[in-house]
């Protein structure tokens, strides 16, 4: 049978009597963060803190649900305000994964995941051609008032769980994202042409004969820039970025732009690329693959000695890259100033080395938080965690990107004095909210570290660079930077143009990246539409497709994160027992998150597995003191932990602390003093820098 839930609707919908609790003073609409404990959070910028919800409080709002919340002002559990469901505007369209379990002639979805504490019933059609324990996705339709579960119907059969496939195919599931074309996108992809004609080049400028190269990643197959390099007088040199003219063959109003509109972006999981466009597009014709002619769209860019630019023109192009590097080839180059195009290399990396010094100069902020990468064999199954490095090959290729970007965004939007400005696609990201600012400051100062006060946003810049740098190398780098991060804003696409605060710019688009991204796709096309002297194109319809790009690119996001952390669970799983070095990456009042050292895998330690003491959680300081001992545990601080859990479906890994006996006696505190213990089933999340239970952990910037 499926699992017992202690919840049910009866009586949720009953209307506060007169002469109760006092009723609530405000009203938000916003959605639910549910957790696998039954309560939630509705997340608003209208109050500090996340309105925690009450499982009895939710009347059968689920995860991702638009609700509407009466809340109010009086904060329960230190600094939350609690509030009541009083309407489902509307439900969400997410799917919920789980196995699937049939009992005679009735059906069950047993959910697995953070967000879901309650399993869906199902009827099973003979179509759906399904078995007991198979892997599906289910939505659900409605939640009747005296039913113990909500009633929904299959999506989607996954196939067998733990086969590699099937859990790839779930993640994405999961989050809404395809993981195969449909015929007729594949089949429209196969109808375009491959040669490329006298009249397609007929308007082209020509750099065939144009030392030109590419720099990707070693399994990458969608080459979607190149560079290229001409000197044309001592100390003047012509620098061509050059981007797969992907709209050339995707046009407007095709089932093939539909579809890229509707996916929004690729999804790069640990072990497969689900492209946004076909492969005869992605991996082929619009591939920048070496000794092949390929049409683009470019932007050429004359400059000196110093990386100043004199000129720029943009337009459609025709090329023929000369060699296909990958990074390490780029960076063997550049350091030992030998191999192939060595001269145009090195000339390169001196110019992007100067465009990065400028750019840091003016204010943009170096976050290089270290990025860990799951290797896997054929079959998917991870082998090793490694750290991805960057290094120069990697920045030449990111600034010259980002020229690209900046300059294209500053042709269509830095209008002169008096001209109207024109509808654009830019990438955004606004200026920190200061009180996020300010709770950031507050945070740094309990670790020993400090900020200057300042309003000024490039000021501000400077003193969290200033910050990273002094924090670098040391325990606590890992936690102050993901902090930082998480008090900016979000980056996104929008029409109204509030520059990039991170980057340092007033104008930033994404022109560079068509093949991956539909906002460049837009922009391709906004670009050619400008350069050939069209009006202003509609607003709404594009502002309409940014929202939407934006939420595609953060679901992919997710997802990607999902895929990472299921392949790190599953390449602990044969390492149970084992003991590691590791350090705090996350404090919460009902546990501590361990970071291992070597490899970034984090698993929580909770506190009441901890028997040698009980602890008390400052949420100001973020910070865990044992009421016997006195011993205080801070973000960074080093520690070693064991491995007693590996669970692949919750993708989740339990560690248990070793405890120093040298602890025992720092600071004895008074028998007197009061604490808390929080166990695991009543955890609630706490703080804008909390890292969250299962279930609540807030994404990056």
């Amino acid at each position: 049978m499926p699992r017992k839930k202690n919840q049910s609707r009866e009586g949720k919908n009953r209307p506060t009597k007169k002469g109760g609790a006092k009723q609530p003073k405000a009203e938000i609409t916003g959605k639910v963060m549910m957790t696998r404990e039954g309560y939630a959070f509705i997340a608003t910028e209208v109050v500090n803190s996340d309105i925690f919800i009450p499982a009895r409080k939710l009347r059968g709002a689920l995860h991702g649900d638009l609700v509407r919340v009466v809340y109010s002002d009086r904060k329960t559990g230190g600094s939350r305000r609690e509030g009541e469901v009083i309407e489902i505007v509307e439900r969400s369209k997410r799917p919920y994964i789980g196995v699937l379990q049939i009992v005679g002639d009735q059906a069950w979805v047993i959910t697995e995941g953070k967000n879901m504490p309650y399993d869906i019933r199902v009827e099973i059609q003979e179509s759906d051609k399904v078995h007991n324990g198979f892997k599906v996705a289910a939505m659900v339709d409605d939640w009747p008032r005296r039913s113990d579960e909500p009633i929904g119907h299959l999506i989607d059969v996954l196939g067998m769980p733990g086969d590699n496939n099937t859990e790839m195919h779930a993640i994405l599931t999961e989050f809404g994202l395809p993981y195969k074309f449909d015929p007729k996108v594949e089949r429209e992809a196969e109808q375009i042409p491959d040669e490329i004609t006298a009249q397609d080049i007929k308007e082209r400028r020509d750099f065939r004969g144009v030392t030109t190269f590419t720099i990707d990643p070693t399994d990458a197959k969608d080459f979607d820039d190149a560079l290229s390099l001409k000197e044309l007088s001592p100390g003047n040199w012509e620098v061509g970025v050059h981007i797969a003219d992907v709209t050339h063959y995707v046009r407007p109003g095709t089932t093939l732009d539909k579809e890229a509109l509707d996916r929004g972006t690729s999804v790069y999981l640990v072990d497969r690329t689900v492209p946004m466009l076909p492969e005869k597009l992605s991996n082929r014709l619009c591939s920048l693959r070496p000794r092949e002619e390929k049409l683009c769209f470019s932007a050429v860019f004359e400059m000196d000695e110093k990386s100043r630019v004199h000129k720029r023109w943009f337009g459609r192009t025709i090329i023929k890259s000369d060699y296909r590097f990958d990074y390490e080839q780029a960076q063997d180059i550049i350091e030992t100033q030998k191999g192939p195009l060595v001269n145009e290399m090195l000339k390169l990396h001196q110019l992007a080395k100067q465009l990065r010094e400028e750019r840091f100069r003016k204010g943009a902020i170096s976050f290089e938080r270290p990025e860990m990468k799951v290797e896997v064999d054929k079959d998917g199954k991870p082998t090793n965690i490694i750290q991805k490095i960057s290094k120069d090959s990697n920045w030449l290729i990111e600034e010259f990107m980002l020229l690209a970007n900046r300059e294209v965004a500053t042709l269509i939007g830095g209008k002169e004095a008096g001209a109207k400005a024109k509808t654009f696609v830019y990438r955004i990201h606004e200026e920190p909210n200061i009180d996020k600012i300010e709770a950031f400051r507050s945070f740094i100062s309990h670790l020993g570290y400090t900020m200057r006060p300042t309003k000024n946003p490039r000021e501000l810049s400077s003193e969290i660079n200033n910050l990273l740098a002094t924090a670098k190398g040391k325990p606590e780098e890992g936690s102050i930077e993901i902090m930082a991060l998480r008090s900016m804003a979000r980056a996104r696409y929008s029409t109204d143009n509030f520059g990039h605060y991170g980057l340092a710019f007033d104008y930033y688009t994404h022109f560079t990246s068509p093949i991956r991204r539909y906002p460049d796709m837009m922009v391709h096309r906004m670009l050619a539409h400008y350069l050939d002297k069209g009006k202003s194109l509609d607003k709404q319809s594009y502002e309409d497709k940014c929202k939407h790009s934006s939420e595609r690119e953060q679901l992919a996001t997710e997802a990607e994160r999902a895929s990472i952390k299921y392949k790190m669970v599953e390449f602990m799983q044969d390492k149970v027992g084992n003991i590691y070095d590791g350090n705090i990456s996350g404090i919460t009042e009902w546990g501590m998150f361990v970071e291992i050292a070597d490899t970034k895998v984090e698993g929580l330690v909770s506190l009441r597995d901890i028997k040698e003491d009980y602890f008390a959680f400052d949420e100001e300081s973020f910070s865990l003191t044992g009421r016997r001992s006195g011993k205080k545990f801070v973000l960074g601080y080093p520690v070693k932990i064991k491995v007693i859990k590996a669970n692949l479906e919750q993708k989740q890994l339990d560690y248990a602390l070793m405890w120093d006996d040298s602890w025992n006696n720092e600071n004895p505190q008074p028998q007197n003093e009061r604490y808390e213990q929080t166990d695991r089933s009543s955890r609630k999340r706490t703080g804008s820098f909390s890292r969250g239970g299962r279930g609540s952990r807030k994404s990056k910037s």
